[in-house]
Formats: structure tokens, C-alpha cells, sequence
């Protein structure tokens, strides 16, 4: 009885480990993105998707959290040139001044915490051309297929890929296009590629010269065989 005993409490050991490690290594995943650089922002886009979804609760809890978090337990926070430092009243204060200036980028590490946590963004990887198997992934399979085309993908998209902006199209005034290709081909202008149109206003950096690697939050749009060209709308990009 006491081996037995032994043996279960063990496997339940392991299995918590097993659990902490997957629930940690999804959050570094996240957290990495957003500690990077913040290439691109669609201003309308992330707030259309942060004022539709119900994230002020999300919000609320996260600023509350952060503004909270001190060795002896009272706030200690400056928000946009308010500085505090006191109780639950100077607390509530600051959330509220938080919520009415979100804008789009105080607001879009929160959008990607609570995507990631619902398991709705399937992350996808051009150079090694591997799709992370996941529920967001599994949903869009139809038919129960265990293969799915990047272009029937109907969620959000994590793209990671290696992207160089192309020249001037007269056909897409005010707008930046970066492409990807798929995998690592010798010439990254021949082969099935990522097209990625960015509104110019939404730049945040000076584009690189040359090829830049980058992870692109967005939807899929179309698949173009004529070009071997999947189109895909960007809500943000991350270097």
C-alpha cells in the first residue's frame, strides 16, 4: 500500500510539473513578444477588437495587479504623470485614469494575454514552415482532417518569418508591404510567399533595410496561386 501510494503521489508530482512548465513556457511566449519592439500598431483595428471584446475587466484586473505590487502592500505608481502612494482610494484612482487614456499601445499586450489564455492564436513559423498544434489550430481543421492550409485558417495568426519591405505600388497608396517567404529559399522573391500590408501611418520604427525578422499578429485573407501569395491583414508586428 505505501509503495503504491508512493508511486501515485509521484506521477501526480510529475504531472503538476508537466502542467507548470507548458502554462509557463505559453506565458514566456507571450511575454517575449510584447518586451520586444513594437514595429506596427493598426490603431483602429486594436481598439475596434479591445472595446468589442469586453477587456476592461481584463484591464482593470492587470492594472490593479500591477499598481499593487509592492514589498510593503501599499501603491506605488506613476500612470501617465499621476504619481500615488497610498491605499485602496489612491489605487482606484489610478486604475480609472489607466482605463479612460488606453490607447492602442497600452492595450495590445492585453489583447495577446487574453488570446493566447482562450488558445484562439495559431502560431505559425515560415523558415522551418511548422504550425504549432494547438485548439486554436485544431478548430480550424474541417472534417476532421490532421492537415491544415495556412489560408483556411479563420483566427488570429502569430506569423513568425523573415520580412524586407518591397518598393513603391501605386496600387496601395499610403501603405508599407512587407513579404515572407515560406521556409529559407536562396531567392526569397520566387516561391510561395507572406504578404503583409501595414498602413504607413502605423509605422512605429524606421523600416529596416533589407530583410528583418518579425512575428506579425493578424488575420488571413486570401490565397493569390497566380502570385503564390497568401495575403494576411495585420493588426500588430514585433521585432
Amino acid at each position: 500500500m505505501l509503495l503504491w501510494a508512493a508511486t501515485g503521489a509521484g506521477l501526480a508530482a510529475l504531472l503538476a510539473v508537466a502542467v507548470l512548465g507548458v502554462v509557463r513556457a505559453r506565458r514566456a511566449a507571450v511575454q517575449d513578444i510584447t518586451d520586444g519592439i513594437c514595429f506596427y500598431l493598426h490603431d483602429k483595428t486594436v481598439m475596434d477588437h479591445y472595446q468589442m471584446r469586453g477587456y476592461t475587466a481584463a484591464l482593470r484586473k492587470e492594472v490593479e495587479q500591477r499598481t499593487s505590487d509592492s514589498k510593503d502592500g501599499t501603491v506605488r505608481a506613476k500612470v501617465f504623470g499621476v504619481g500615488a502612494d497610498g491605499g485602496r482610494r489612491e489605487n482606484t484612482e489610478i486604475v480609472s485614469r489607466y482605463m479612460e487614456v488606453a490607447e492602442p499601445i497600452s492595450v495590445i499586450g492585453l489583447i495577446m494575454k487574453v488570446l493566447e489564455q482562450k488558445r484562439v492564436i495559431v502560431h505559425v513559423d515560415l523558415p522551418s514552415q511548422s504550425v504549432t498544434r494547438s485548439p486554436a489550430l485544431l478548430r480550424s481543421a474541417s472534417g476532421g482532417q490532421s492537415a491544415v492550409r495556412l489560408r483556411d485558417i479563420e483566427g488570429f495568426v502569430l506569423i513568425r518569418g523573415r520580412f524586407r519591405a518591397t518598393g513603391d505600388d501605386p496600387e496601395r497608396a499610403g501603405s508599407t508591404v512587407f513579404l515572407a517567404p515560406y521556409g529559407d529559399p536562396a531567392d526569397p522573391s520566387r516561391g510561395p510567399r507572406v504578404r503583409v500590408t501595414c498602413a504607413t501611418e502605423g509605422l512605429r520604427n524606421q523600416v529596416p533595410r533589407g530583410t528583418f525578422s518579425a512575428r506579425c499578429l493578424g488575420k488571413v485573407q486570401e490565397w493569390n496561386p497566380d502570385e503564390g501569395v497568401l495575403e494576411v491583414q495585420a493588426m500588430a508586428i514585433f521585432r
